[in-house]
C-alpha cells in the first residue's frame, strides 16, 4: 500500500535562519535533466485507456511550508525572518523554470503542479502573493506546448474559491466536497466554469458503510447534472475496501453522459 512506500519526513532541513542560506545554495546549484523514458513507457502500457501525467514537485512556497520548514515553523519564520523566506522562495521560483520546460517538452498529456492547498493553512493573502504567480509561470510554459495543467487542491477551499477561479489551472485535482471539504461541488463548478474538477470521494463517508457510500454518490451526481467537467476518484490517499470500490464502480459505469436526474433515479432503483 501507499503507506508502506511513501517516506515520511521526521526532521526538516530548515530549522534556523542560517539554514536558509545553505538551502538557497543547494537550490541554485541543482541541475535538472530530462528523463522522458518512464513517461514513454507508461504511455505504451496505457495506450488509449488513460492519460499519463507529468508530476512536478510542490510549488515554491509550499516546498518551504510542507517539505523544508514545516507549516507551524514556517509561520514563525515568516513573521520573524521574512527576508530569508522570500529570498529562498525567489530562488526556488527561478530554478523551477527549468523543470517547467522539461515537463512541457515531455510526452505526457498533462502536467500536475504538486501542492496540497488548504484554505486554513494557506490564507488568501499568501495564496495571491506567492502561489498564483508561480502557477502563471508554469501555465504559460505548459500551455504553449498544448498540455493541460492541474493542481492538487484537496483541502478546505471556500475562502480561496474566488482566487482559484482566477488561476490558470485547467484541472483542480482531489477536490473534496463536504463533509471533509467546506465548498459544495455544485458551487465550485458554477464558479470555476473553465476548469475540470477531479473529485476525491470523501474518505469519512466510507466509515458509514456501503449504503451510505451509494447514497452519497447518487446525491453528488444529481448535484452536477449534466455531468461534464467532472471525474470521480475513489480516494486520493486512503485505502478503500473492495466492497466500496465495487459500489462506486457499479454506479459510475452506468452514469453515462449527459447525466440526467431521471437516469440517476433509474440506476438507483436498479440497485434496490
Amino acid at each position: 500500500s501507499w503507506r508502506d512506500v511513501t517516506p515520511w519526513a521526521v526532521e526538516r532541513q530548515i530549522k534556523r535562519p542560517e539554514d536558509y542560506d545553505v538551502v538557497k545554495f543547494m537550490v541554485e546549484d541543482t541541475v535538472h535533466k530530462a528523463d522522458h523514458f518512464p513517461i514513454e513507457q507508461a504511455k505504451g502500457w496505457l495506450g488509449e485507456d488513460g492519460v499519463v501525467i507529468a508530476n512536478l514537485p510542490h510549488s515554491p512556497m509550499q516546498m518551504l511550508m510542507i517539505d523544508w520548514v514545516g507549516t507551524p515553523t514556517f509561520y514563525v519564520h515568516y513573521a520573524k525572518y521574512r527576508d530569508k523566506v522570500e529570498e529562498l522562495y525567489r530562488a526556488i521560483d527561478e530554478k523551477y523554470e527549468e523543470i517547467y520546460r522539461i515537463a512541457a517538452e515531455s510526452p505526457a498529456d498533462a502536467v500536475i503542479f504538486g501542492d496540497n492547498v488548504d484554505g486554513v493553512l494557506v490564507n488568501p493573502n499568501l495564496f495571491q502573493r506567492y502561489f498564483m504567480p508561480s502557477y502563471e509561470k508554469c501555465a504559460q510554459v505548459v500551455h504553449e506546448k498544448g498540455k493541460l495543467l492541474a493542481s492538487h487542491f484537496d483541502g478546505r477551499l471556500d475562502v480561496l474559491k474566488e482566487l482559484i477561479a482566477k488561476c490558470p489551472q485547467d484541472i483542480i485535482e482531489a477536490f473534496h466536497p463536504p463533509p471533509m471539504g467546506d465548498l459544495p461541488l455544485r458551487e465550485a463548478m458554477d464558479l470555476w466554469k473553465d476548469k475540470v474538477i477531479l473529485v476525491g470521494f470523501p474518505g469519512s463517508v466510507y466509515s458509514l458503510g456501503t449504503k451510505a457510500v451509494e447514497t452519497y454518490l447518487f446525491d453528488l451526481l444529481r448535484s452536477v447534472v449534466p455531468g461534464d467537467r467532472i471525474a470521480v476518484a475513489a480516494s486520493t490517499e486512503n485505502l478503500v475496501s473492495d466492497e466500496h470500490l465495487l459500489a462506486l464502480s457499479r454506479i459510475l459505469e452506468e452514469a453515462t453522459l449527459p447525466l440526467s436526474k431521471e437516469r440517476i433515479d433509474e440506476i438507483e432503483r436498479s440497485l434496490e
